[in-house]
């Protein structure tokens, strides 16, 4: 078997949650919007289209020709900003098979990123790219099945609605968990579900608890969550790493810095997730 074959890795290409935020004070964890890419046994799944996806898009220009599965977790701009300038969805004989839920309103995965690039939000059409896009609607509980690998889905809580993505390959888990908020009273089925004895789990910690309930600044009912619910979830599915993920565009690299050495006090097995950080997983023996 190739080291391709055997290979899952998950690289972070943006990591930012809300908005960009490139400058002096997040040089170090990174600027850009939520994207993630894992190579699986010789396919490459992408997660998200956020800024970050733009620069993912220039790695690959010397790959091609790509099949390339997208699976999008929701379509608020920080997840979809990227794609517009995602330079390989430009040039024929590349293949991208689109996948994302449909919203409330009952708009499509497609729709939705047309919109974003009709006038006067942009200057030319999604209709301009001349690779193949294949759209696919999801549904909720689906499961898609790509080679060996499995990606499963769940309902996130977030305003809009958002899902949650369950990677599995020989005996390996990876749960993409972002943008979503944790209930009051109990910890969230779904998420606990998507979780549940992962090798990895990523998940959104936009805040810290303090910040969460401020008096002055409440992030109640934004539809994020915190490092110290990431660490209750980890603990009660049983992960075996935890990342942070979905970093609020105001955390400083200083900021982040504290926000590692406290969940790893909790949660030894824990990371702050990074731009261009990957993390290499191996699948059991026998697998």
């Amino acid at each position: 078997m190739s080291e391709v074959e055997n290979k899952f890795s998950v690289k972070f290409w943006g990591v930012r949650g809300s908005i960009a935020c490139p400058g002096p004070q997040t040089v170090r964890y990174g600027g850009n919007t939520s994207c993630i890419e894992m190579q699986i046994g010789g396919e490459r799944i992408i997660f998200d289209g956020g800024t970050g996806l733009r620069v993912l898009g220039q790695k690959l220009l010397s790959e091609m020709p790509l099949e390339v599965n997208m699976f999008f977790t929701h379509s608020h701009w920080d997840h979809i900003q990227g794609f517009p300038f995602f330079v390989p969805a430009f040039i024929k004989g590349n293949r991208f098979n689109i996948y994302g839920a449909i919203a409330p309103n009952g708009s499509t995965i497609e729709q939705r990123l047309n919109d974003q690039m009709l006038h006067p939000n942009f200057p030319v059409p999604l209709q301009i790219m001349g690779a193949n896009l294949k759209f696919c609607d999801l549904e909720i509980g689906e499961i898609v099945k790509i080679g060996d690998i499995l990606v499963e889905n769940a309902l996130l809580n977030h305003p809009g609605e958002a899902v949650g993505y369950r990677v599995t390959w020989r005996g390996l888990s990876v749960a993409y968990i972002t943008d979503t908020e944790h209930f009051p009273d109990r910890l969230d089925e779904n998420v606990l579900w998507l979780s549940r004895d992962a090798d990895l789990i990523i998940y959104d910690a936009t805040y810290t608890d303090d910040e969460y309930h401020s008096k002055k600044t409440s992030k109640v009912g934004w539809g994020h969550s915190t490092w110290q619910e990431a660490v209750k979830i980890a603990q009660a599915a049983n992960v075996k790493q935890l990342v942070i993920f979905h970093h609020d565009p105001l955390h400083t690299d200083e900021f982040m810095d504290q926000v590692s050495a406290n969940t790893a006090d909790v949660f030894p097995n824990s990371v702050v997730a990074k731009e261009g950080m990957v993390i290499e997983l191996t699948p059991p023996e026998g697998k």
